[in-house]
């Protein structure tokens, strides 16, 4: 049977059971603080309470389940499975559309989520798991985010958030891009300023000028677009 690397290292096993706990604990709290911090450094509506609060909810909840499996004989981790259920569920409502049809919270959920099963990890004595999930979920929520704006700054297909001071400017528009080196591949209006003087639509670009591909980024497009007189509010859509 394979036992924990740290499990044996420390000799956890020997100390009494409600100290096993306390260090259980401790680890998930620590974890959920480093991964709480740094979503509420991003101003994200889940931060420190929510992750602390969640976490420790996840571990209490496989600490149980660890009681009923070691002394009851139960053999499905009933109440583990049903919070994680619950938290996913959570987790949904803290993704939105915004009115410019950007797709926001949604890595703060899947985050949120994903620390559930390291606190479960960490409540049923699987330390090494729990600490190298926990440590690869910090590294990609912290460094993987700047990779992942450059390789999209650089991708050859994009969306914008355009608001024109008037409608009958879309067909010069439409010119000025293509004479640029891009294609349209999609326009749509978008509905919520319908009463607001301005012509908004989300359009889906791509680059076919090979010059264009090398040597200019999404913001540099952008920013050169900005500089047209009809052009009210421009800006690219994260997902």
């Amino acid at each position: 049977m394979l036992k924990d690397p740290i499990l044996e290292l420390f000799n956890i096993d020997s100390v009494p059971f409600i100290v096993q706990i306390v260090v259980r604990l401790l680890f998930v709290l620590v974890i959920s603080i480093i991964l709480g911090v740094e979503r509420a450094n991003k101003r994200h509506a889940a931060g420190l309470r929510t992750f602390i609060v969640v976490s420790l909810a996840a571990a209490a909840s496989s600490l149980v389940d660890y009681y009923l499996m070691t002394n009851f004989n139960a053999v499905v981790p009933a109440i583990s499975l049903s919070l994680a259920v619950g938290i996913a569920i959570i987790s949904s409502y803290t993704i939105i559309y915004s009115s410019k049809n950007q797709l926001k919270g949604l890595t703060t959920a899947v985050s949120l989520w994903a620390q559930v099963f390291v606190s479960f990890a960490l409540g049923f004595g699987l330390y090494t798991i729990g600490i190298i999930l926990s440590v690869i979920l910090v590294i990609s929520l912290s460094a993987l985010p700047k990779a992942e704006i450059y390789l999209k700054n650089r991708s050859t297909h994009f969306e914008i958030h355009l608001e024109l001071k008037n409608k009958t400017d879309l067909p010069e528009f439409v010119t000025v891009i293509r004479n640029l080196g891009l294609n349209i591949d999609d326009i749509e209006a978008n509905p919520a300023y319908l009463n607001s003087g301005l012509s908004v639509y989300t359009i889906a670009l791509s680059i076919y000028k090979k010059e264009l591909r090398q040597f200019k980024t999404h913001k540099e497009i952008i920013e050169s677009l900005r500089t047209l007189p009809y052009i009210s509010f421009i800006e690219e859509i994260s997902l």
